[in-house]
């Protein structure tokens, strides 16, 4: 949770500086979607993950965010996000063996570009990089239920 204080710390720095209006994420809501599980409901996604996700023997690896931007080009409300190049390369190729193993193959070969989304506003603001990487290492993974709130409902540690 310390990592989530301080992207939160950041995520309002950040907001100031490009006098954004838009409410922030709550530190114990950010997070990186590797998959949209839509079409399982709960209790489907936990005996997956349960089954193949635990299964999965790789250890625990780091991941770095080192820029921030807007995404979508759409108006209305935008994602401010932190994202980065080289220092998530572990996480895409985690991504594609866990979609591999989930029986997530096509949705696993899809772009995919690891975010950390810090809030949601109207302004849009170019690509910046940040003076200091956030870092942290990926221990666990998690299946959240996200329709109303986010409930976590399964959880495993990497191990390799």
């Amino acid at each position: 949770m310390a990592t989530a204080a301080k992207i939160f710390r950041l995520a309002g720095i950040l907001k100031r500086a490009h006098n954004f209006s838009g409410e922030l994420i709550a530190a114990d809501r950010l997070h990186v979607s590797l998959f949209f599980l839509g079409a399982l409901r709960a209790g489907e996604g936990c005996a997956v993950c349960r089954k193949h996700g635990a299964a999965l023997p790789i250890p625990p690896f780091e991941i770095s965010f080192d820029r921030t931007a807007t995404f979508g080009r759409q108006p209305g409300n935008r994602p401010f996000v932190l994202f980065g190049g080289e220092g998530l390369s572990q996480l895409r190729w985690f991504r594609e063996k866990l979609g591999i193993e989930l029986g997530l193959k096509g949705a696993a070969n899809r772009q995919f570009e690891p975010h950390v989304t810090l809030l949601y506003d109207r302004h849009r603001v170019e690509e910046h990089p940040l003076g200091e990487p956030v870092s942290w290492i990926v221990n666990d993974v998690v299946l959240v239920h996200s329709l109303n709130g986010h409930e976590h409902v399964a959880k495993w540690r990497l191990r390799g």
